[in-house]
């Protein structure tokens, strides 16, 4: 399973993912940092990615080749992230026919219902018992 994990501003969500899955899964999955930027890009690869990329190209012509993208919500809105994230960028990742996996976080005027409320951690830790089920799977 290929895993492309996409952050921003400053890599902390997709680092303590990455961190996370590697704890959870050790080396089983091959993980992809792709940042807005190339701190967030170096703090996820710090975290234990196998390769990173930086910038609009990297997602545009990576996106389409995984299996599964995880980060925050807001890695489908075009101009998030304090614009760091691209309408490019947000297409490229929506329109991915890789399984999305969000973490309901976003600094942006978007509230999403039905959603509990948990800090990061637990949101972590369930987006990682999702992966860890598919990549059970294959």
């Amino acid at each position: 399973m290929i895993l492309m994990v996409v952050d921003g501003q400053g890599g902390g969500i997709g680092a303590t993912i990455i961190k996370r899955l590697r704890d959870a899964t050790g080396h089983e999955l091959e993980i992809l940092a792709l940042g807005t930027n190339s701190i967030a890009t170096s703090r996820m690869l710090k975290a234990g990615a196998n390769k990173g990329a930086t910038g609009e190209n990297a997602m545009v012509r990576t996106s389409p080749g995984v299996d599964v993208i995880i980060g925050p919500l807001a890695i489908l809105m075009a101009n998030a992230m304090m614009g760091e994230l691209t309408p490019k960028m947000a297409e490229a990742i929506s329109s991915s026919n890789a399984r999305k996996i969000l973490i309901p976080l976003t600094q942006e005027n978007v509230r999403v219902v039905g959603v509990s409320n948990e800090p990061l951690p637990h949101l972590v830790d369930q987006a990682t018992q999702v992966i860890r089920e598919m990549n059970a799977r294959l």
